[in-house]
């Protein structure tokens, strides 16, 4: 009895999840089919220059950590006079 109501709305979910990822907003991974797709954020030039930005900022973070480091080292190792 309860087949006859269960399988048939298993079937509709179904249809209503596929139909639901086709136009539901992607993420931030690959572009979806054309009509419903936009640029991913992360490859937009605005998204890249600050994404780049943010990388080149924290590189020079770590060299001046490493210098502080390098530095107080030597500091320990050599105190002058």
């Amino acid at each position: 009895m309860l087949d006859r109501l269960y399988l048939p709305a298993l079937g509709v979910l179904t249809i209503l999840v596929v139909a639901l990822a086709l136009v539901w907003p992607q993420g931030l991974g690959a572009r979806s089919p054309a009509p419903f797709g936009h640029t991913p954020v992360q490859q937009t030039p605005a998204m890249r220059a600050a994404m780049q930005r943010e990388q080149l900022a924290a590189q020079q973070r770590l060299r001046q950590a490493r210098d502080a480091v390098r530095n107080l080292q030597n500091q320990a190792l050599s105190p002058s006079q």
